[in-house]
């Protein structure tokens, strides 16, 4: 039986490596082994690769403690294999069904080759798969088995490690290949198919590979004349055809231009690698070259001459011509905006105030959420910090007191926007803002996401059809800081949000109350709602949904709040994007069957003052699960929901508490006692450990100290353990009316 290593070399991959791993486990488990390689990794790669090697015995792990190059990190690893064919892969790519299983029938059929390729997909956020271009390659080889030397066209493959399996013994026969590959894998990719004698073809995707988001030219680029010089080398020590030559020296001189074209280093470096292109042009040129016929000769030529200016030339005149072609298209656009944000193109000719903070939470709806959060501590820690709101003119009378704000498109609302130093917000900005060199974006979020994000919408069409997803990834680019609740959240972000920001893994300063309320805040709070002491106030939160343009309560909250009787009482919060049109629940609030609070100010409030939730698909069940209070989730559409908006798990099996799937049933727990039952409190204490990890009442303080003080050494996160939550109302009824 052909045993499997398969290499994962990971760095900054938290957002992949899950389902990267999960690819590899979830093969035939006979015969494989995972070796992770944390790459010196800065955020959650290491925790990953840990918790994978501590509950598989296949996983081994293994921890770099700065970043190397790809190649040295694969040797590494090597070093460890015990399989008989090596398949190396990164933390972003992931195996497809069946793979291994494909590959081992194909080794046992060809009389174990030397390499074994095969095809892959591309993926970047637009598009999950997109084709290798490798694919005429793999129709009709010819050959069982055969050698570059009879089909030098295999040489056209895509120049990648992770697209083969390697005979662990040819492997090491050849290890000089392997590990020198610091910009691309040119070496390893194309060294080992000069090198093997013996190669089979396996005409099957296998791997879709992770291409990076913003392809940037990094000072690793002069690297790749060492790997061409190896290669050009290898290639003089094998009997090869001008054909093969000519093969590599068109990829070589295709890839150094590539190279030429990517944002990077300064002119000079640029010059220096220009003239290091053209040495390899003139020195590897193969008898009998000729120039390309298109835009590219010309290209060839400047190289050839080794004319850095005339290249120079050449790329400004076609800049030049594409800039013309778009022009008279975004005339009319420029002008209309041009117009719009006159005042703001003036504010931005003036210095940054240092001392600025502006702040805005769900599309400017008032003061709330993570940003009040940060606002409050902000005003404790750092008073010498000015704050504005971006406030909509309908919630400005919902203003607190003191608190200085601006209108949408007010003349100041531009001022404010252009000079603040920092820009804090629960939702993007518009478009129209623009991110001045300086400024400091801070993403709070409002929720741990349930539902698909960003850009993992797309596979959910229903959903996601007419969204601008370039547009979304622009806004998104603004972001510094990225304010995450727990691990899930911050591997999920980084995948639905392909753009470079930094997390902070310090809990949703909005929750800080949840573990900052004492029995005082609580009962003072019930009280303010009217809720009778002795009385059991559930919180009924429900999510909105794509496909309903108005909302209707899914359970009949008439019936319920009868047949709970007087034990109960129903607060019901409408969700914020139905903020009109709620008279269901004004008719029932004014009869004394529910309590409306779909207007009061703060979720959080409503969360200490209830004894439980009663939620669908909100994020509010992530929140309210630190208090440590019973969660019921009413899953009537879960189906329906999970297919058309998409979902990270199935909340019925991972749920935080107990789940009803009918009006009946969601009765039934409440008074049989089952929505607070030893199988509810063991499904909350599981879900707490997974989606509470970051949250523990200092959030707001992590944030302000990071971002406004600057300070590095932020206080740690109390493990889950150490923590108390504010009490439940019942609790603290025992706490505080004896003493009065």
């Amino acid at each position: 039986m052909t045993t499997f290593s398969v290499i994962v070399t990971a760095l900054d991959a938290q957002g992949y490596l899950r389902e990267c791993l999960d690819s590899a486990l979830a093969l035939p488990a006979e015969g494989v082994e995972v070796i992770a390689v944390d790459n010196g990794s800065t955020d959650a790669t290491r925790a990953i690769v840990d918790e994978y090697a501590e509950r598989d015995d296949r996983v081994h792990a293994v921890h770099l403690p700065k970043p190397l190059p790809t190649g040295a990190a694969r040797e590494i690893a090597a070093k460890q294999a015990k399989g008989d064919y090596l398949l190396f892969i990164d933390g972003r790519d992931c195996l497809t069904e069946g793979s291994l299983s494909a590959l081992a029938q194909r080794i046992a059929g060809t009389g174990e080759p030397d390499v074994v390729v095969f095809d892959h997909v591309r993926s970047h956020w637009w598009n999950d798969a997109i084709a290798s271009g490798d694919g005429r390659l793999f129709i009709a080889p010819g050959r069982e088995v055969f050698s570059v030397y009879q089909q030098p066209e295999t040489l056209h493959l895509t120049p990648t490690v992770s697209n083969r399996v390697l005979r662990a013994d040819f492997y090491e026969a050849h290890r000089e290949l392997f590990d020198k590959d610091e910009y691309a894998e040119v070496l390893p990719a194309i060294g080992s198919l000069l090198a093997a004698d013996r190669i089979a073809i396996l005409d099957k995707v296998c791997l879709r590979r992770r291409e990076p988001e913003t392809p940037v030219r990094e000072r690793g680029q002069f690297n790749l004349f060492e790997q061409y010089d190896a290669l050009w080398e290898l290639l003089g020590r094998r009997s090869v055809l001008p054909e093969h030559r000519a093969i590599v020296f068109s990829g070589m001189i295709r890839r150094y231009l590539k190279v030429l074209t990517l944002p990077g280093p300064d002119e000079r470096e640029q010059a220096a690698f220009f003239h290091r292109a053209s040495e390899h042009f003139l020195r590897y040129k193969p008898h009998g070259y000729q120039r390309p016929s298109n835009l590219n000769g010309v290209r060839h030529a400047m190289l050839e001459r080794n004319s850095y200016s005339g290249y120079r030339a050449l790329q400004s005149a076609n800049r030049k011509r594409r800039t013309v072609r778009t022009l008279a298209v975004k005339a009319k656009r420029k002008a209309v905006d041009l117009a719009k944000e006159s005042a703001y193109r003036e504010q931005l000719r003036h210095p940054i105030e240092e001392d600025l903070a502006v702040f805005s939470a769900y599309w400017d709806r008032g003061v709330t959420c993570s940003p009040a959060a940060i606002s409050a501590k902000l005003a404790e820690l750092a008073p010498n910090i000015r704050q504005v709101w971006v406030v909509r003119r309908a919630d400005v009378p919902l203003v607190p007191a003191g608190v200085d704000y601006v209108v949408p498109g007010s003349r100041r609302y531009w001022s404010v926007m252009a000079r603040a130093k920092y820009l804090v917000n629960n939702v993007n900005f518009p478009d129209s803002v623009t991110k001045r060199p300086g400024q400091i974006h801070v993403q709070t979020h409002h929720g741990t996401p349930l539902k698909r994000m960003g850009t993992d919408q797309i596979p959910f069409p229903a959903t996601s059809r007419g969204v601008d997803y370039e547009a979304l990834l622009e806004r998104c680019a603004r972001w510094d800081y990225s304010v995450s609740a727990n691990s899930h959240s911050t591997e999920t972000w980084e995948r639905a949000y392909p753009v470079p920001f930094t997390s902070l893994d310090y809990g949703y300063p909005r929750n800080d109350v949840y573990y900052t309320a004492t029995a005082e805040d609580v009962l003072r709070i019930r009280e303010r709602l009217g809720i009778a002491p002795g009385r059991k106030a559930l919180l009924y939160a429900p999510t909105h949904r794509d496909y309903e343009a108005a909302w209707t309560p899914r359970l009949d909250l008439e019936r319920m709040a009868r047949n709970l009787g007087e034990d109960f009482v129903l607060l019901v919060r409408g969700h914020y994007f139905y903020d009109r049109g709620l008279s269901p629940l004004e008719e029932l609030h004014r009869r004394g069957l529910i309590i409306d609070v779909s207007r009061y100010d703060s979720v959080e409030e409503l969360g200490l003052a209830s004894d439980a939730l009663i939620t669908d698909y909100s994020s509010v069940m992530f929140d309210y699960a630190n208090l440590d209070r019973p969660i019921v989730v009413f899953a009537d559409d879960w189906e329906t929901y999970s297919v058309t908006r998409g979902v990270y798990f199935d909340l019925t099996e991972l749920s935080p508490g107990a789940v009803g799937r009918t009006q009946q049933e969601m009765e039934r727990l409440f008074l049989d006692g089952g929505w607070r039952d030893e199988h509810a409190t063991a499904k909350r204490a599981e879900f707490r450990r997974r989606f509470c990890d970051f949250d523990d009442g200092h959030a707001a303080e992590r944030v302000v100290r990071h971002v406004f003080l600057g300070q590095a050494n932020v206080p740690p996160v109390i493990p889950l353990e150490q923590r108390t939550p504010a009490p439940a109302p019942e609790l603290a009824a025992e706490l505080v009316l004896p003493a009065r």
